[in-house]
């Protein structure tokens, strides 16, 4: 355990037992943050339900889904968060210039109505814990009025605002040999 870890992660062995112990994907125990979860593995399975109905199973469009992650980790300051879905957006072909658009995104001309509606209700939630009147009728307006995605929606903020808590209070480290804050190293500022 280093000192920053708060709980010390499984090894890559104990971590795929538990994962198959518990029904989940071995290739979970390659990741960090699995491999502290699963000292507790009831929540580790909580966990990885939201992370596959949300990734795999849902119907919000995945280049929004992967803006709103990334904007959380940049402003929360969850470098794992970040890092991780940095690599899976760039996976998914989300343009680089939009990953980074995320950084301030109000100033961003490369984003249109329905990123903005996304990322101001992101901010909304992770702010003051709700998405504002004004924002919500944005959100509304990009989507339809679809309730499926809007419900969608406000599950994948508060999910990854989750992670953004979980990694961040139990000091999550990034996987062996990975680079922070992709691509420039560049983290944010108190007040990003």
């Amino acid at each position: 355990m280093t000192m920053a870890e708060r709980v010390p992660m499984l090894d890559r062995e104990q971590a795929q037992l538990r994962a198959a112990e518990c029904g989940l994907p071995e290739e979970l125990a390659d990741l960090s943050v699995f491999r502290v979860a699963l000292h507790q593995p009831r929540v580790a399975v909580a966990l990885y339900g939201l992370l596959d109905a949300l990734l795999f199973r849902g119907s919000l469009d995945a280049r929004l889904r992967e803006l709103v992650i990334m904007r959380i980790g940049w402003i929360t300051g969850s470098e794992y968060e970040w890092t991780q879905h940095w690599r899976i957006a760039t996976l998914l072909g989300v343009p680089e210039h939009d990953l980074l658009a995320v950084r301030d995104w109000q100033n961003s001309e490369s984003l249109g109505p329905v990123e903005r509606a996304v990322l101001a209700a992101t901010d909304d939630v992770v702010r003051d814990g709700v998405i504002s009147e004004e924002n919500w009728a944005g959100c509304q307006k990009a989507f339809n009025s679809d309730h499926a995605v809007l419900v969608e929606l406000v599950g994948a903020i508060a999910n990854w605002r989750l992670f953004s808590i979980l990694l961040r209070s139990l000091n999550i480290p990034l996987e062996s040999g990975t680079d922070g804050w992709p691509p420039d190293g560049r983290a944010p500022r108190r007040g990003d």
